[in-house]
């Protein structure tokens, strides 16, 4: 966007080193959409109309349960569903309803406590981003982000489809001094921040335009129409639970020539 182009999608492939469970593999694929000058509902409007179609298209036997998609957000979703990823289902057992549904403004900021295992600052924590540091705070008076994180909203949304995330994005920051203050609530002094995303806020100094994107996963989404209990079986050559390739036989060793060309030093 910092760039000039408008707008963009691609199917991409991507690694996520996550734990692995049912609904999840270490290797997925997702539809990447960003757009520039757009607002959050007009993303989530283009998300509506497309799995309506897709679903139409595809599955034209399943039924979806409620259009326009309901919009909730996330303290209502965790006070009435204790999730932020309800099923909105009338009958959770048929097996051709789909229940689509967006969930909206979340906390920007969560408290993470540190590791008393791995930390000398046994009991103490520090504020962490919901999504990620780069979505755009329903605020822009920086002392209020800098004294009150904790009652800062985001411009954050995810899709869910009965009972499973299915997508998630954000509107973006595109004010340097707004990212640089999200990085400070983060507790990056203001050295790190430069040292570590100078590049980011110097391309930003010559005007970003305002933007944001959405993500939604395509295998997550093929398990559920498929009425599958695990992502695994509507996806080629799966990994393990444990995220290994049994076909390449990965992780593997690596040897000390490859490691040299490189220039990467394991030490043990």
């Amino acid at each position: 966007m910092v760039a000039g182009f408008e707008k963009y999608f691609q199917i991409a492939r991507c690694f996520r080193d996550e734990d692995p469970r049912a609904d999840r593999q270490a290797e997925f694929t997702q539809l990447d959409i960003e757009m520039s000058f757009i607002e959050r509902d007009e993303i989530l409007d283009l998300i509506e109309r497309l799995f309506i179609d897709i679903v139409k298209t595809i599955c034209p036997e399943k039924k979806i349960m409620q259009i326009p998609f309901p919009r909730i957000s996330y303290k209502e979703a965790m006070e009435k569903y204790n999730s932020d990823k309800p099923d909105l289902r009338k009958d959770k057992n048929d097996p051709n309803e789909l229940a689509f549904g967006f969930v909206v403004d979340f906390p920007m900021f969560e408290w993470k406590k540190e590791d008393p295992s791995t930390s000398s600052g046994q009991g103490k924590g520090r504020w962490d981003a919901v999504h990620h540091p780069f979505t755009r705070p329903m605020t822009e008076n920086i002392e209020e982000i800098k004294k009150n994180p904790e009652k800062i909203l985001a411009y954050q949304y995810d899709f869910v489809l009965n009972g499973y995330e299915i997508g998630g994005g954000s509107l973006r920051i595109f004010r340097p001094e707004i990212l640089e203050a999200v990085f400070e609530v983060m507790g990056h002094t203001k050295e790190e921040i430069r040292k570590q995303f100078g590049h980011l806020l110097e391309a930003f100094e010559y005007g970003v335009p305002p933007h944001g994107g959405i993500a939604p996963g395509i295998d997550r989404f093929i398990m559920i129409l498929a009425n599958e209990p695990s992502i695994r079986e509507v996806m080629a050559f799966p990994k393990t639970g444990d995220s290994r390739d049994l076909m390449m036989d990965g992780p593997a060793e690596v040897s000390e020539k490859q490691l040299k060309e490189l220039h990467i030093k394991i030490g043990k």
